[in-house]
């Protein structure tokens, strides 16, 4: 299923405001929480030269979403769910920035990066969505799809035409 987002979002906290317009392939594997995670870390991560894996899920090995640098190499490696320490340690040694978007347990994923020895563990930024919100979200989910995001201080936003949807966006660390 291929879905096709409109975001008006005002990331207020990095001072972007931008009409995002993309569309999302689902992978026949892919549940709706991961789709959504993936949707909203491409709005509460968005760069110019950000975009969704070429092969998407099919290669297990790939970022969820990248970001290349000047000389070609990764800047930006964007990781879905609880991603294993394997491949957190591969991403920080291969790209300039790890970022990940979990809907499942974050204290989780956080204590599997302080066991494994992950490179530079404590630079990879881990935030937290609520399943509940993005179950929610998921009823209100169609082919074309026109969305207001606002993020400011932690708080996400969310105006689908038809209702609002709000929660908190939990950053985590990964000190060691």
């Amino acid at each position: 299923m291929l879905y096709h987002f409109q975001l008006e979002l005002s990331d207020v906290d990095r001072g972007i405001y931008q009409t995002l317009d993309f569309r999302v392939a689902q992978h026949p594997s892919e549940a709706i929480p991961y789709l959504l995670s993936r949707t909203l870390a491409f709005a509460l991560s968005y760069r110019e030269d950000l975009e969704f894996s070429p092969v998407g899920l099919g290669d297990p090995e790939s970022p969820a979403l990248r970001a290349f640098g000047l000389h070609g190499a990764i800047d930006l490696w964007i990781e879905i769910g609880n991603p294993s320490a394997r491949k957190l340690h591969k991403a920080s040694k291969a790209a300039r920035q790890v970022v990940v978007y979990t809907y499942k347990s974050a204290e989780v994923l956080v204590e599997e990066i302080r066991a494994n020895n992950v490179h530079r563990a404590s630079e990879i930024q881990i935030y937290a969505l609520d399943l509940k919100f993005l179950q929610s979200m998921e009823r209100q989910l169609v082919k074309n799809n026109r969305w207001s995001v606002l993020h400011q201080q932690g708080q996400l936003d969310i105006d689908t035409g038809g209702q609002l949807f709000s929660t908190e966006v939990r950053r985590y660390l990964c000190e060691v």
